[in-house]
């Protein structure tokens, strides 16, 4: 059974590769769809078995979303474990970095409306993504923004269940994790979107540590130094530092110079999904209603979006 699920598939060449596993771009044999095959490498195997692809493959079976990478199949050659997904050929890393290509209003407004839908979905099925960044934000050849890369992802456990702060690629990790909190909630990934938002305005990382130390240090300089007052609780977090810089909060003046091209409802999400208190931070359902998604320009349509290969 295994050897036709493989046979359903060409392996032509390799496109990327990264610690844990080597991506292939391939085609479906039946239909002449292009696809992607996510082989795990095998030293990443403990008991026959990766515990992140596993994890991986569950989520991305149960999520079935438009803005979410899709999950076509699965095979094992040998010990090494396989993914087929869709064939998406740009991230929205490398449409930021291509000064060639000019972001207009309505581009940004789409692609934050896409990635917020995904990202609802998953909240919805209590899904930690845990690890978003432009380069885990794919574009599929007619346009649509979608959430790749679940290694990291984990079921929203019970309120008393701890759960390791070490995730999230550091310049998109939210303060709480930072401070070493051990439990969190769903604003860790709304924190990961609203700086992912400050990229695509800024075409730039917004909050660029070179180390957790300096990661705090950027982010109270960008944001503000909370007080417990503000965050109760927030000096008794397992990490938080003995010494700290004081940073006054940005005025809304400050933020209109720092974001000149964006609107008050833009910034006024900005500010509600990075809020460094994680319990004053927009959810993605909320976000979703905000006035920056309705008011004009509207979000571009995904044919005349960049990125689009068709």
């Amino acid at each position: 059974m295994n050897d036709a699920v493989m046979a359903k598939y060409t392996k032509d060449k390799k496109v990327g590769e990264g610690t844990f596993a080597v991506v292939y771009v391939g085609k479906q044999v039946k239909t002449d769809r292009k696809i992607a095959i996510k082989q795990i490498k095998e030293g990443e195997f403990k008991d026959g078995v990766d515990m992140s692809a596993i994890r991986e493959i569950k989520f991305l079976q149960e999520i079935r979303h438009a803005n979410v990478i899709e999950l076509i199949d699965v095979f094992t050659a040998g010990p090494r474990l396989s993914m087929v997904l869709e064939f998406l050929p740009t991230d929205l890393e490398g449409l930021i970095k291509d000064t060639k290509i000019l972001f207009r209003l309505g581009d940004v407004k789409a692609w934050m409306l896409m990635a917020t839908r995904g990202l609802h979905h998953c909240h919805r099925l209590q899904i930690l993504h845990r690890d978003l960044k432009p380069n885990n934000l794919l574009i599929s050849p007619t346009g649509e923004l979608k959430i790749a890369d679940f290694g990291l992802a984990r079921q929203m456990p019970n309120p008393k269940d701890k759960m390791t702060p070490t995730v999230v690629t550091r310049w998109y990790r939210a303060p709480e994790l930072l401070f070493g909190a051990r439990y969190y909630t769903p604003a860790v990934d709304v924190w990961s979107l609203g700086l992912i938002f400050a990229e695509l305005m800024l075409r730039l990382p917004y909050c660029p540590g070179e180390d957790d130390i300096d990661q705090i240090d950027k982010t109270f300089r960008a944001f503000g130094t909370p007080t417990e007052e503000e965050w109760p609780g927030l000096t008794s977090l397992p990490a938080y530092p003995k010494t700290v810089n004081k940073y006054p909060h940005p005025s809304v003046q400050e933020l209109k110079m720092r974001f000149s091209a964006a609107t008050e409802n833009g910034l006024e999400l900005f500010q509600a999904m990075t809020e460094l208190n994680p319990a004053d931070r927009v959810s993605c359902e909320e976000a979703l209603t905000a006035d920056y998604f309705t008011e004009f320009p509207r979000p571009t349509k995904l044919a005349e979006l960049p990125g689009r290969t068709e």
